[in-house]
């Protein structure tokens, strides 16, 4: 056997893997082959959706199930034996794994991340791989555990059988988290972005804790009631009779099975705690208050709870006289966790003053890099009375018939202090016009308001523009806030994916965390948001991908300028695109070439003037309540402006178009028409260099039915990168039949040729040499794939024909 003919595959089956079971690993429980560890980004230009490549480990080496220590990258036999270790290192660090291994199946090179042995690399035999106990020692040295915390540390993972694994980024921060209070730390900060698990990460971590016996008893804290009753039914249900929810009111939540359970409580009428629970899940405000006899929290003794997991603690926890710190403080002997998005960091609040620097830190732009998270595109809309300001003409009356102040009034008095009851009707009229455009008015959608007054007149307008759709099922368009019993019962439709109503839901800042809407496509800011935590924690509502309904990405339309937070260098997420209308352009995106723009033209982002802060605040009134508002009729707004752009490569936005993007990435792929004619050349079958082109992000089919052109991939890539005059297809097909390319065959060989050739003129068919084409109309009608590879004298007769009719198509890559 000449080993240098074999592929990767096989070296690594034949020498690679042989090695490490004969070290002592467990081929069933320790080894892994082939992991993919992220998604692939997905590429948004237009309409067009394309995800890219899958990172993929090839072998990767756990002492536990989830507990990984090593990675091996294998190369076939013509690399060098360390060919691979650069890719290996790269996977390392993502993975948070310490050694390193890269085989052409001669013997390895060993890479040690810890820096505790003398020698950081080396070159060792095949019969030289170190066993399991080897590098769990080196692993229990580098993270400094003794033999106590090396037991919590293997403690398993739950596994429910079904198959279901953390990702990479949840076992790194379950793994951190626990290897943190294995070694005494009893604060402990995550970040994770909004969408990418943080409540099932804590499920992990409290049962590996729970069940090692070192935290008996635990409280897991939230602000929002949904976020409790969803953890109860989804993530924490394994825990069943062990939990309780601290409240006095019973509920029943329907399960994602489409089964009910009723949540058990804790509290009894009188509030009297049930202390025989293990795991309690409780909203903040119902244990806590500005009374000492609403402070039912100090009903348990300081030192009841082992461990508290506070989630989305950037609302409030890290601020010293919040209730969330009061509750903290009161059980500073517990282990305590803090859950965030977005970690808050000014002048007065801070997250990591109280529980230190993150273990763990897994932002929005990574998730969408590894393509877990859905990118957006932003359509930025600026009304003339925003942008403008509006004065009352002199004498000019409410609705209630009193004079208006003569001053200038802005975006920040808009819908707070004054209505321009026009502006309210501009807005879901293009809300309207978008979903109408979009070709889906089913996609659930949420309009976040200045406030629950503001909300209530949106979703009347809403409900006036689509009335179609209203007077089929009256929850088309709904309120969801605070105060609004009927809407709150709606929540859980809203985010259930299988449940249609309610559509369009308008809020003001009750679905702004937390809420996990898998299908909302569109999210719509009708207010400022001056805070860059709450911006994120929004811009999350969108975020998660949610392939059954083939929701890659969502839409964020901004009338406030909110999305001027992408300019923030604290924003680490940015759109793949932005588009302003103008007063007489379509309010959906162009998925094209836009207007006025030359291909290579390309205008580097510059960010719009800020706009006015906008946090809810209450203006004190004459009598000390809330400021009357305003009201007035008849005033008129409209549209203005119009730009669209896209984020490139390097993280920037730029202007660009659709045919820009995909030229400015094929020059990245090919560098010249020359590397481009040598490459399609060199590849026997061109499919193969199409799909390549299609994992990252440039799916050629797509891009050429989006553009509005019909050309051979190969003259797609001339014409687009390079300015090349194309061919259509059935005049390559001619240029083939001038010259006569199938003199030499006769008969049933000629007349498959021929209509081969038919077939790619037709249909663009790029696999003509794979014998299954036989079988398709209306080749199949000449005779069997026998009778016709027979006339060609045989296969490898077949594909050659075939290959040189391919040369002669493309004759200009000669």
């Amino acid at each position: 056997m000449d080993k240098r003919s074999l592929t990767e595959r096989d070296i690594c089956t034949k020498f690679i893997l042989p090695a490490v079971k004969r070290a002592g690993w467990d081929t069933m429980l320790q080894v892994r082959e082939e992991v993919y560890f992220t998604k692939g980004r997905i590429t948004v230009r237009g309409k067009l959706v394309a995800r890219g490549t899958a990172k993929k480990a090839d072998v990767v080496l756990y002492y536990k199930p989830n507990i990984p220590l090593a990675i091996i990258e294998a190369k076939d036999n013509k690399h060098a034996m360390g060919d691979g270790l650069q890719q290996g290192l790269d996977y390392a660090e993502t993975l948070a794994i310490p050694f390193v291994f890269s085989s052409n199946g001669d013997g390895f090179v060993f890479h040690d991340r810890t820096g505790l042995r003398d020698v950081k690399e080396e070159s060792l035999r095949l019969d030289q791989f170190p066993s399991p106990d080897d590098l769990w020692r080196l692993y229990s040295a580098w993270k400094g555990l003794d033999g106590s915390a090396e037991a919590l540390v293997l403690q398993d993972y739950y596994d429910d059988g079904s198959g279901k694994a953390p990702r990479y980024y949840q076992v790194n921060a379950v793994n951190a988290a626990i290897e943190a209070i294995a070694k005494g730390q009893d604060r402990v900060l995550l970040v994770m972005a909004t969408g990418t698990g943080k409540t099932y990460t804590a499920f992990q971590i409290i049962w590996r804790l729970w069940k090692a016996g070192r935290k008996k008893r635990i409280l897991f804290l939230a602000d929002r009631n949904v976020l409790i009753d969803q953890t109860m039914v989804n993530d924490f249900r394994p825990f069943g009779g062990a939990m309780a929810k601290l409240s006095t009111k019973s509920k029943t939540i329907e399960r994602a099975d489409g089964t009910n359970i009723d949540l058990t409580l804790a509290l009894d009428g009188k509030r009297r705690i049930d202390t025989s629970y293990e795991i309690y899940l409780g909203l903040y405000q119902a244990i806590t208050g500005p009374e000492e006899r609403q402070k039912l929290f100090r009903e348990f003794s300081p030192d009841f709870f082992d461990l508290i997991v506070i989630d989305e603690c950037h609302r409030g926890s890290a601020a010293e006289d919040s209730a969330w710190r009061e509750i903290l403080e009161y059980f500073s002997a517990a282990s305590q966790i803090g859950l965030t998005a977005t970690p808050k960091e000014t002048e007065y609040v801070s997250n990591t003053a109280y529980f230190g620097d993150p273990v763990l830190t897994y932002s929005l732009k990574q998730g969408i890099s590894d393509g877990f998270l859905a990118p957006y595109k932003v359509i930025k809309v600026h009304v003339d009375r925003d942008v403008e300001g509006y004065r009352p003409e002199k004498g000019q009356l409410d609705r209630d018939g009193d004079e208006v102040e003569d001053r200038i009034y802005n975006v920040k008095d808009f819908d707070r202090t004054l209505v321009l009851d026009d502006r309210t009707k501009l807005v879901a009229s293009k809300i309207t016009e978008f979903l109408k455009e979009s070709g889906d008015r089913y996609q659930k959608t949420i309009v976040f308001c200045v406030d629950e007054e503001h909300a209530a007149r949106m979703r009347q307008a809403l409900i006036n523009d689509n009335k179609d759709l209203c007077d089929e099922n009256a929850r088309y368009v709904m309120r969801i806030t605070g105060s609004d019993t009927l809407g709150q019962a709606q929540i859980g439709n809203f985010i259930d994916p299988e449940s249609r109503y309610p559509v369009i839901v308008t809020t003001s800042r009750l679905l702004s965390t937390g809420v996990d809407a898998q299908t909302c496509r569109l999210i719509v800011l009708d207010r400022s948001v001056g805070s860059m935590t709450e911006f994120k924690q929004i811009v999350g509502r969108g975020t998660r991908v949610h392939e059954d309904t083939q929701k890659f990405y969502f839409t964020l339309m901004d009338f406030r300028g909110a999305t001027n937070h992408f300019a923030d260098p604290e924003f680490d997420g940015d759109p793949v695109q932005i588009y302003e209308p103008g007063e007489t352009d379509p309010i959906t995106p162009p998925d094209t070439d836009i207007p006025g723009f030359q291909a290579g033209d390309q205008e580097a982002y510059t960010p719009d003037p800020p706009m006015p802060d906008g946090d809810d605040v209450t203006f004190p009134g004459g009598n000390g309540g809330p400021q009357k508002k305003i009201y007035i009729d008849g005033v008129g707004a409209r549209v203005i402006a119009e730009r669209v752009e896209y984020l490139d490569a390097d993280g920037r936005l730029v202007t660009e178009s659709l045919r820009d993007f995909t030229k400015a990435a094929l020059l990245r792929h090919f560098a010249s028409l020359d590397v481009f004619l040598k490459r399609w050349k060199s590849e026997e079958r061109k499919d193969a260099l199409v799909k390549e082109l299609a994992a990252e992000g440039l799916p050629l089919d797509v891009i050429a039915r989006e553009l509005g052109i019909d050309l051979d991939p190969f003259d797609l890539v001339c014409h687009i990168a390079f300015d090349r005059k194309p061919l259509t297809r059935q005049e390559r097909a001619d240029n083939v039949k001038k010259r006569d390319v199938f003199g030499r065959y006769e008969g049933k060989a000629r007349a498959v040729l021929d209509v081969l050739l038919s077939k790619y003129a037709d249909e663009g068919v790029l696999n003509l040499d794979d014998t299954n084409v036989l079988r398709i109309p209306p080749v199949n009608t000449l005779g069997t794939p026998v009778e016709l590879v027979r006339a060609f004298g045989g296969k490898s007769g077949f594909e050659q024909a075939v290959h040189d009719m391919q040369n002669a198509i493309y004759e200009e890559a000669n």
